[in-house]
């Protein structure tokens, strides 16, 4: 199997561990791309700086502790002092599939993804895990153990309720401060606008804010060959639908819902990246490598 190939949805869920899901998606889109383009993506040495409380030890250069009696930390290129902030929508409508898999456990692999890869970047990473509250939370840190805790949330989170976006933007904006990334992933049924209203104090902080769109294949272009009922995963409401609108006014509703999310997310200065869980994962970790190289 080439590693690429670890990028498709259909190989990785046969991976139950999620730790080995993230290693092998960053692996195979490394494998991928080669010789990567971003710099601070390389991971070569570049100098040595004094240790300080909260290092991770692996990278203290014993040997010139033997000589000097002074505890140095090997510095890398990708080194940035950049944080990022993962909001990971868990509400009821994120369990829907069609086939295949979930949109919550794609975005629960995208989420491992970007936790292992800027771990690995050496950058401080945190969560918030929300539906209608906030589930779960961990402020961006850098620390051995850290990725192991921020991993075990993403892989216990489950879809439950509704969804207010407002609660896990007023929840960061309490414990982190510092300028940074903050990449949020929903399936964004939630007024676009009220979006915006949650993400502008962001932007006035300076974050620099990435909106990951996950939608199953029969969201963007369903096939409903006959009339049907269809019940709403959050409300429980159902609504009888037919062949004929799913053919032609939905497809119309769905598109001016996503153009409308992306009209405000970049208005706002943020971006916008839509994420279909049919295909494989390498879109997301490039579109945050490119994020993540505008902050350098």
């Amino acid at each position: 199997m080439a590693a690429t190939d670890l990028l498709d949805p259909n190989v990785l869920i046969k991976l139950r561990n999620i730790e080995l899901v993230a290693r092998a998606v960053v692996d195979g889109m490394l494998t991928g791309m080669h010789r990567s383009p971003f710099f601070g993506f390389s991971l070569e040495f570049a100098e040595y700086r004094p240790y300080v409380p909260g290092d991770d030890p692996r990278f203290i250069d014993w040997n010139v502790f033997s000589r000097s009696d002074r505890t140095y930390i090997k510095r890398f290129l990708g080194e940035t002092n950049t944080h990022l902030a993962i909001l990971l929508d868990t509400s009821a409508s994120m369990g829907f599939q069609s086939k295949g898999i979930s949109k919550l456990l794609y975005a629960k692999w995208v989420a491992a993804s970007l936790a292992y890869l800027s771990t690995r970047q050496h950058d401080a990473v945190g969560l918030v895990i929300f539906d209608e509250e906030v589930r779960d939370a961990r402020p961006p840190a850098y620390r051995p153990g850290h990725l192991q805790t921020i991993l075990h949330m993403i892989d216990r989170a489950e879809a439950s309720t509704g969804t207010d976006l407002a609660l896990p933007f007023d929840h960061f904006q309490q414990y982190v401060t510092k300028r940074g990334l903050v990449v949020v992933i929903s399936d964004f049924y939630y007024d676009p606008e009220k979006v915006m209203e949650a993400v502008r104090p962001l932007a006035y902080q300076g974050q620099d804010v990435a909106f990951f769109h996950v939608l199953d294949p029969a969201e963007i272009e369903p096939d409903i060959g006959a009339s049907t009922v269809l019940e709403d995963m959050e409300t429980g409401e159902l609504m009888e639908v037919s062949s004929s609108f799913a053919r032609g006014e939905y497809p119309a509703r769905i598109k001016a819902h996503m153009d409308k999310l992306k009209s405000e997310v970049q208005g706002a200065g943020a971006d916008y990246v839509l994420l279909n869980t049919a295909e494989p994962l390498d879109e997301a970790l490039r579109e945050y490598l490119t994020f993540r190289q505008r902050r350098r």
